[in-house]
């Protein structure tokens, strides 16, 4: 632990499990005070409780619930200087069987939340003319895709384009808005509903030979809400493993 954080207080939502628990505990090691925001109740006190932090309930797809979330922060525990967004959910159906509703449901999620975070975190970090945003979007959408995920491609390929025009709009405030594209990462759902030979293919797709891990994407956003990154705004981090490199699945090379 360096104190990268020490004395912030960030609103990390989506993060009972996963990456977003990842994001929480290290900026716990760094020093911050964290809020938890997310829809499971129970998973997310826990984390909360581990951590020594506080939790919300939040349907981030909901405005009241994203104004709530900003107001535990600022009511209890005295000012907000970083946003997570880490929210998302990811359905798996081919587009010519996406109902008109499941296509709301993701984008309400993914796309419309993050704008409804930026906007509620924007209205307390504002004043202070100081603050990080940090959106989790992904490699899917902005860089790849693959069959069944058309409305979460479209939603994450929407977050890059909100960040660029948050960053420009809220430069003048001194907040920086940037993004991180995780590639395929390890989490415990991956494990709980993906096969053992469904995740070796995916590790065989890496260059660097496996999957990633919670951790890796959340020592990126260490970086971006801390002081270090003063200078970036408006911009994502891939974090993959080298995954979106290759033209083919032909790239390993064997050292002599």
């Amino acid at each position: 632990m360096s104190g990268r954080l020490q004395g912030k207080v960030a609103l990390v939502i989506g993060a009972a499990r996963g990456i977003g628990e990842g994001i929480a505990e290290r900026f716990v090691e760094e020093g911050a005070r964290v809020v938890i925001a997310d829809t499971e109740v129970d998973a997310g006190v826990a984390t909360a409780k581990r951590l020594g932090g506080l939790f919300v309930e939040t349907d981030i797809a909901r405005n009241d619930h994203a104004e709530r979330a900003v107001r535990k922060a600022v009511d209890d525990l005295g000012g907000l200087d970083i946003l997570i967004q880490n929210a998302g959910i990811y359905p798996w159906t081919l587009i010519e069987n996406i109902s008109p509703e499941e296509w709301d449901s993701v984008l309400a999620v993914n796309l419309k939340g993050t704008f409804l975070a930026a906007r509620a975190a924007l209205v307390h970090m504002k004043p202070k003319r100081s603050g990080r945003m940090v959106f989790t979007s992904s490699i899917t959408g902005p860089r790849v895709t693959s069959p069944g995920h058309g409305h979460y491609s479209a939603s994450k390929a929407g977050i890059n384009g909100f960040i660029k025009a948050a960053a420009l709009e809220f430069a003048n405030y001194g907040i920086t808005v940037n993004g991180i594209e995780p590639g395929n990462i390890l989490t415990s759902g991956m494990k709980m509903h993906r096969s053992a030979a469904f995740i070796r293919s995916m590790e065989e797709a890496v260059p660097l030979g496996r999957l990633g891990t919670p951790r890796d994407i959340a020592n990126v956003a260490l970086f971006l809400a801390s002081d270090e990154a003063a200078y970036i705004t408006g911009t994502t981090i891939i974090v993959d493993g080298g995954q979106t490199l290759p033209e083919g699945k032909d790239f390993r090379i064997t050292p002599d």
